[in-house]
């Protein structure tokens, strides 16, 4: 049932009348009579009788004949609710889209035959499944489908291509050609076009007669992998599936992927759950970016999604990236995957030229490069690339223009005085106003010395491009960010500010590129502080042309662990020394850590009721938002079901008597303070 209460997450015991026979089928969107209200289900399987032994009540309806909630996917969804501490529910509707009836009613063309409707499914953890007049087992929102058969290009192995580049890189296409199923951890080299790369392991896979899952972190990068997917594979052999799409799009997209219509369903963390017959490779690019962690409860992770199939589906799995996460390297280290990398000899020839340049140098003795805040090496080498007519990228961490404010004279921050939240400029003429209620100061004061003139704590991109435009004169200026974010520009001489995650591909590489305000990354009060500043350094510094064309400066100290992973271009040592400093801290994913956020008492309750492992260790309470609190229990990864289990009862029981505070459960979030 569509009931996402913690003690309801079972499956319940229906009837089938005569009448809906036929259309029930395991995998249907159902409607049911549940404490006296009629809600949305899903079938999860049919039985000839039921353990139950009271009376059962009958199906209501059947919403739709389409069986979209395939056997494998609810199998996953349950793994993936265990696992976060959630319910089936909260799972099966990130798993399957909303239906949209118009979309069912369209022409199908060739698929598979659907399955037997008698057939159990294989799902089921509560024995009680009934058919008098036919039974259901139904659990909260999942909707059915028919699986195909991967149709595949041929039989022929795959050109490896680029892949050429790293010494085991043949051997795994090879692997996926045969239908076996390699794990492989992947270190892209700068310039690497990473989705020509992937293009040719799902075509391999393919080849092999099996279907392919790829999840990339934003729409920019779907792009880049659909362009490269149809090159290789030729257009309708794969669907995007993105939350980006619009209704129909997407459930179209959906369900050519679960009546087998295609082998291959590419797409953002919502593909995570794509239905794909005889799954042979999961993979995911840049498993480090924020954007592959789910917002809505029960908060899974792409990349610990896509594991878990690999598990269940036998699959292959391959995890790539500029950059390396702890959790990557802690595959490797435990033999769970093979890693892929180039040789030092191959890197050298492949990198810019990386120097590092201080937080507080010396600016160039040129005026403009005073104006525009450049170090005199930052200076330099911007100043070299354009008059090579080379285009230059500016990274800047914040964007906006004045994202944080102060006064001039005791260097108090700026605050608004309603809500305590920090005062912003959006221009060079505009008025503060406050970033989190949007209330203006027009007549601010600094409450320390009563001061009226205000000066930049903080400078965003568009303050970064203003000031650069004045630096270099008659050099166009191109920024890239929130409000537009710019896919590729020209190879001639430009300047292009952009915020991390946002850089635009330049024809032939950038000349040069500048990393600023690097302070603002690292300094951050976060575990993957260090971590993320390096992935978003080596995306921008991979766009660079190899040395000696092309140059990357990084306004930081030289001798910090994420700048000498850099300047090396060494991103597994930097990893594994990231995770043998959480091992020794006794940090995720060297253990298993679970969040309980919400008001102290009800904090207090939960883990009250909850039974713990014997090892658990329960830490805080630290503060949270909106005067909530925080508190975190850490156990062994040995112990990370038991924890689960644990929170997740607790949290049953206080929802069977109704708690009047929600208390939030996160399980390895990505923000542990």
């Amino acid at each position: 049932m569509d009931v996402g209460l913690a003690h309801l997450d079972r499956p319940f015991d229906y009837l089938v009348p005569a009448e809906l026979d036929e259309a029930a089928v395991p995998g249907t969107r159902v409607k049911v009579r549940f404490a006296g209200q009629l809600v949305d289900g899903w079938l999860l399987s049919r039985a000839d009788d039921s353990g139950h032994t009271g009376r059962l009540a009958y199906l209501e309806k059947v919403v739709s004949p389409e069986p979209v909630l395939a056997p494998e996917i609810a199998r996953l969804a349950r793994a993936v609710a265990d696992r976060y501490a959630g319910s089936l529910a909260d799972v099966l509707r990130l798993a399957v889209p909303p239906r949209h009836a118009r979309v069912e009613k369209e022409p199908r063309g060739d698929q598979p035959t659907p399955p037997d409707a008698d057939t159990p499914d294989a799902l089921a953890a509560d024995p009680s499944t009934v058919r008098p007049g036919p039974t259901v087992s139904a659990t909260v929102r999942p909707e059915p489908v028919a699986p195909g058969t991967a149709d595949p290009v041929g039989a022929a192995a795959v050109d490896p291509r680029g892949w050429r580049d790293y010494p085991t890189g043949p051997a795994l296409l090879r692997a996926l050609t045969d239908g076996r199923a390699p794990r492989a951890v992947w270190s892209a080299l700068p310039g690497e076009d990473w989705a020509a790369r992937y293009a040719d392991a799902v075509a391999a896979t393919v080849a092999g007669g099996r279907g392919a899952v790829v999840v990339v972190p934003d729409a920019r990068d779907l792009d880049r992998l659909d362009a490269a997917l149809t090159a290789v594979l030729g257009p309708g052999r794969h669907v995007s599936l993105s939350a980006a799409l619009g209704p129909a799009r997407r459930y179209r997209a959906f369900l050519a992927a679960r009546r087998g219509q295609v082998p291959v369903v590419i797409g953002t963390r919502a593909a995570m759950f794509a239905p794909v017959d005889r799954l042979g490779l999961v993979a995911i690019w840049d498993d480090g970016d924020d954007l592959h962690s789910e917002p809505r409860s029960p908060y899974p992770h792409a990349r610990d999604v896509l594991l878990t199939r690999v598990q269940l589906a036998e699959a292959g799995a391959l995890v790539g990236g500029f950059a390396r996460t702890a959790e990557a390297q802690l595959l490797l280290e435990t033999g769970w995957a093979r890693e892929v990398v180039a040789d030092r000899a191959t890197v050298r020839a492949r990198i810019p030229a990386i120097a590092p340049t201080g937080d507080d140098p010396q600016l160039a003795r040129d005026p403009g490069a005073a104006t525009a805040r450049l170090p005199s090496l930052a200076w330099t080498a911007a100043r070299d690339a354009l008059r090579q007519d080379l285009p230059v990228l500016v990274q800047v961490p914040r964007r906006g223009y004045l994202p944080s404010i102060s006064c001039a004279e005791c260097r108090t921050p700026a605050r608004c005085a309603h809500c305590s939240g920090p005062l912003a400029l959006p221009s060079a003429g505009g008025i503060p106003a406050c970033r989190w209620c949007a209330r203006v100061a027009a007549a601010y004061a600094c409450p320390e010395c009563g001061g009226r003139r205000l000066r930049a704590a903080v400078t965003g991109a568009r303050r970064t491009a203003e000031e650069l435009g004045r630096a270099f004169p008659g050099v166009p200026v191109r920024t890239s960010g929130r409000e537009e974010v710019l896919t590729d520009v020209p190879g001639g001489a430009a300047l292009v500010v952009t915020t991390p995650g946002a850089e635009p591909v330049a024809a032939g590489g950038y000349g040069a590129v500048l990393l600023l305000d690097s302070w603002a990354l690292l300094t951050r009060a976060d575990l993957r502080a260090g971590e993320e500043a390096l992935r978003r350094w080596l995306a921008a510094a991979a766009l660079a042309r190899p040395a000696p064309a092309g140059r990357v400066v990084v306004v930081a100290d030289g001798a910090l662990a994420p700048v000498q992973a850099l300047l090396r271009w060494d991103a597994a040592w930097f990893a594994g020394r990231e995770l043998a400093e959480r091992r020794e801290l006794g940090f995720p994913p060297a253990v298993r850590m679970a969040s309980v956020t919400g008001p102290a008492e009800a904090v207090a309750d939960l883990l009250a009721a909850a039974r713990l492992p014997t090892d658990a260790e329960v830490l805080g309470p630290v503060p949270a938002e909106e005067g909530r609190e925080r508190m975190l229990v850490r156990v062994p990864r040995s112990r990370a079901a038991a924890l689960a289990e644990a929170l997740h009862s607790a949290a049953g029981a206080r929802a069977a008597r109704k708690a009047a505070d929600p208390v939030r459960l996160q399980v390895d979030p990505l923000s542990l303070f």
